[in-house]
C-alpha cells in the first residue's frame, strides 16, 4: 500500500496547490459546486481553444474527411432514416458517436456548414422529448422493416442517451442554449424515477458499464441548477455502474488465465469512474483506484504505445494483439475527464501518449479510412486471418466500415477533444496549459479581464514551446505549466530571464501581473529512454513520442469484396526482423536527425520530422506467425545469426503504418 498513499499524498498537495485548502473555486467558468469537491481545473467553453499548425491541419483534414460527410458516405446509419432524425433505421450508439466528435469539430473550427449538420439531430432531441422526460427514438413497433446493417433494436436502452448527453453538453458550452438545461433536467427526473424499476444493465450491459458518462453529465448540470434531486441520482446511477474501482484493484486485470472477460472499450470507459464519483465522496480508494488499475493493465496486457491486448475482449500483451480504436478515443477522453478533477499530470503525460502515437497510426492521411484493430508490432496490413478475439480477418484492414463500424463513428472525438483540452480554467481564476500543442486561447482570468494566450511550438516534436500574452490592460493572474513526468530539467524564461519558479508536482506556477506582449519559454529536454516490455522486448521513448522501426510501404487498394466496402492493404517493402544490439542500446548509441522544416501534416513516412539511427542485425528465425509477426524472440542472443549488424532507422510512431516498435535486444 505505500505506493498508493504516495500517489494520494501527490493528488492532493495538487489541490493545495491551487489554494483547495480554502476551498477555492473558479470565478467565471461552470466548475465543481458544493458538496462536490473543488476542482483544480476546470474545462473551458467549447471554442474558447483555437488549434493552430499541425492540430489545425488535423481538424481541417477531419472535416473534408469522414467527420464532415459521414452522413452521406454512411447514410444506412448516419442519414436521414437514423432513429435520432425520426427514421426506422439505426437508433443506438451510432448516430450520437459520430455527433460526440461533429459538436466539438464544429465549433472549433467555427464552421457553419458543420453547425447545420449537427442542428438537425440536436433540433430532433428538443422537439421529440416526451412528456415523461424521454428522448431520443422509441422502440419500432412489431412488423417492423429491417435494415441490415443497422442496429434497430435495443432503442430504450440507456447507453446510447449516454453518448447524446455529451453531445447536448458540448453544445451548451458553445451555444448556451437553455433548452439543453431544460431536456436534461427533465431526463434526470424520467431516469430517477425509472431506474430504480429498469436499471440501467436492463435493455444491455453496455450501459451499466458505461455508466460513468451519465453521473458525469448529472454533476455537470447540478453545478448549473443546484438540484439536490440530482445528487439522488448520482447515488443511483453509481449503485448500479459496474464497479470499476474493485476491479482495478482486486488483481482482475493480473488474471491471465482464463483472460478476465472485460471488453476493452468498456475498460477504457470505466477508467474514469472511479475519478468522476470521486467528486461527491472524496474517499482515498477512489481516486488511488485508477492508476492501479493502469499499471495492471501495463503489466499484464500493455504496449509501448500505452494501449493493450484488446481486440474486443482484453487479451494479453503480445505486440501482435489488437488494440481497438474506439478503446483510444475513449481512454483519451476518460483521461480528458479525470485530470481537471484531481490535477494529475500522469493523466495529461498519458494523454499525449496516445493523441501522438496511436490516433494518427490508425486513421490514413485524408482522414477517410481507418483500422479496427492496430497492433504494435504491424508487418502487414491484410485480409487474413489473426490471433484475435474478433474480426480476425477485417481488423487490420483501412476501411470506412470494415471490421466493426462502431469505430467509423467514434473516432471523430479523437482530435476535436484533444484540443478542447489544452487550456483549463485553474481554481485560482489563471488559465493552465496542461497538455501541449500549437493553439490560443481567450479566457476570463481573475479581475473578471479577458487574456488571449497564443501557444507556439513544434510539440510533440521539438523540445520549446512559447506562450505570447496579450491583454487590453495589465492583469494579474497565475499561468500553470505542465512539466511532464518523463523530462527532466525543465527550464522556463519569463521574458527571456531565466525564472527559477517552483515546481510542485510537476506543475509550475507562475503568478504576476501580465502586461500585452509578454512572454514565457518553457524548454522540456527530451532525452532518449527505454520501457521493457513482454518478452524481454525493448521500447524506445523520446519526450511523448515512441519511436518504430521504418518499413518501407505498399499500399494495395481493394475495390470489389465480399464484405461491400473498398479498403486498402498495405505490405512491407523492406526487412522487419530486427533485433537491436545491445552494446549500442547500453550506450546510448543514436544519430538523432531533425528536419529543418516540419509539415502541417507529420503523420506519415515522408514526412517524418525526425529519424533516429540505430545499429540492428537481423534474425533470420523471427518470422512471421500466420499474418502477424510471430513471438518476439525473447533471448536472441542464444541463437546464431548469419547477417552482419547495419544502421537501422527508426521514426516516430505515429508516422507509421508497418513497424517493430517492441524490439529484441541482442
Amino acid at each position: 500500500m505505500k505506493k498508493f498513499a504516495l500517489i494520494f499524498i501527490s493528488i492532493f498537495s495538487i489541490f493545495s496547490l491551487s489554494g483547495k485548502g480554502k476551498d477555492v473555486r473558479n470565478s467565471y467558468y461552470i466548475t465543481n459546486q458544493k458538496p462536490l469537491i473543488s476542482q483544480p481545473y476546470t474545462q473551458l467553453p467549447l471554442g474558447t481553444i483555437k488549434p493552430k499548425g499541425m492540430l489545425l491541419k488535423m481538424l481541417e483534414t477531419q472535416r473534408d474527411g469522414l467527420t464532415g460527410s459521414l452522413d452521406s458516405i454512411y447514410n444506412l446509419v448516419c442519414g436521414d432514416i437514423n432513429g435520432w432524425l425520426g427514421g426506422e433505421g439505426d437508433g443506438w450508439e451510432r448516430g450520437p458517436y459520430w455527433l460526440d466528435g461533429l459538436v466539438p469539430l464544429a465549433y472549433i473550427l467555427d464552421d457553419d456548414a458543420l453547425k447545420q449538420k449537427a442542428q438537425r439531430w440536436i433540433e430532433w432531441c428538443f422537439a421529440n422529448q416526451r412528456e415523461d422526460g424521454y428522448f431520443g427514438p422509441e422502440e419500432l413497433p412489431e412488423g417492423y422493416r429491417y435494415i441490415p446493417g443497422t442496429q434497430q433494436n435495443m432503442r430504450e436502452d440507456w447507453w446510447p442517451k449516454m453518448v447524446m448527453l455529451k453531445v447536448l453538453q458540448q453544445y451548451y458550452t458553445a451555444t448556451g442554449d437553455e433548452r439543453v438545461i431544460n431536456l436534461m433536467t427533465r431526463y434526470f427526473k424520467y431516469q430517477l424515477e425509472n431506474l430504480p424499476k429498469y436499471p440501467l444493465g436492463h435493455w444491455t450491459y453496455w450501459a451499466e458499464q458505461r455508466g460513468a458518462d451519465n453521473l458525469a453529465v448529472v454533476y455537470w448540470l447540478y453545478n448549473i441548477t443546484r438540484d439536490r434531486s440530482l445528487l439522488e441520482l448520482a447515488e443511483i446511477i453509481h449503485s448500479q455502474t459496474y464497479d470499476w474501482t474493485t476491479i482495478f484493484t482486486d488483481n482482475t486485470l493480473r488474471r491471465l488465465n482464463p483472460m478476465p472477460n472485460l471488453h476493452c472499450v468498456n475498460v477504457a470507459q470505466g477508467l474514469k469512474a472511479p475519478v468522476i464519483y470521486y467528486q461527491q465522496h472524496p474517499e482515498a480508494k477512489y481516486a488511488e483506484s485508477v492508476r492501479e488499475g493502469l499499471d495492471a493493465i501495463r503489466d499484464c496486457h500493455g504496449f509501448v504505445n500505452g494501449m493493450y491486448g484488446g481486440d474486443e475482449q482484453m487479451h494479453g500483451n503480445e505486440a501482435s494483439q489488437g488494440s481497438e480504436l474506439c478503446s483510444a478515443v475513449e481512454m483519451m477522453f476518460s483521461f480528458e475527464s479525470m485530470l481537471p478533477i484531481v490535477g494529475d499530470p500522469y493523466y495529461a503525460d498519458y494523454l499525449e501518449k496516445i493523441a501522438y502515437n496511436v490516433l494518427p497510426a490508425q486513421i490514413t492521411d485524408d482522414f477517410r479510412y481507418r483500422q479496427y484493430f492496430q497492433q504494435a508490432n504491424q508487418v502487414r496490413v491484410t485480409m487474413e486471418d489473426r490471433n484475435f478475439m474478433n474480426q480476425a480477418r477485417t481488423g487490420v484492414v483501412f476501411g470506412t466500415i470494415i471490421g466493426y463500424p462502431c469505430c467509423t463513428c467514434n473516432m471523430h472525438q479523437g482530435w476535436p477533444k484533444f484540443v478542447q483540452n489544452l487550456w483549463y480554467a485553474t481554481a485560482d481564476d489563471g488559465l493552465a496549459a496542461l497538455v501541449y500543442g500549437e493553439s490560443e486561447v481567450t479566457a476570463k482570468v481573475a479581475g473578471n479581464k479577458e487574456v488571449k494566450i497564443v501557444e507556439s511550438t513544434n510539440y510533440p516534436f521539438g523540445e520549446n514551446i512559447r506562450f505570447d500574452i496579450h491583454t487590453d490592460s495589465p492583469a494579474e493572474f497565475p499561468l500553470h505549466l505542465r512539466v511532464p513526468l518523463w523530462c527532466d530539467n525543465a527550464v522556463i524564461k519569463v521574458n527571456g530571464v531565466k525564472s527559477e519558479v517552483p515546481v510542485k508536482n510537476n506543475i509550475a506556477v507562475i503568478k504576476q501581473k501580465w502586461n500585452d506582449g509578454d512572454c514565457v519559454e518553457l524548454e522540456l529536454p527530451m532525452k532518449i529512454r527505454y520501457s521493457h516490455w513482454a518478452q524481454s522486448s525493448l521500447g524506445i521513448e523520446r519526450g511523448p513520442l515512441v519511436y518504430a522501426l521504418k518499413i518501407e510501404e505498399e499500399w494495395r487498394h481493394v475495390s470489389q469484396n465480399e464484405y461491400d466496402d473498398s479498403y486498402s492493404e498495405v505490405y512491407p517493402k523492406s526487412p522487419w526482423n530486427y533485433a537491436l544490439l545491445k552494446k549500442d542500446i547500453d550506450n546510448y548509441n543514436f544519430q538523432i536527425n531533425f528536419k529543418e522544416n516540419i509539415a502541417e501534416y507529420p503523420w506519415n513516412l515522408g514526412n517524418a520530422p525526425i529519424e533516429m539511427t540505430v545499429s540492428g542485425v537481423r534474425l533470420p528465425y523471427w518470422q512471421l506467425d500466420g499474418a502477424s509477426a510471430g513471438k518476439i524472440p525473447a533471448n536472441p542472443q542464444s541463437l546464431p545469426v548469419t547477417t552482419t549488424p547495419e544502421k537501422v532507422v527508426l521514426v516516430p510512431y505515429g508516422c507509421t503504418t508497418l513497424r517493430i516498435s517492441q524490439f529484441p535486444v541482442r
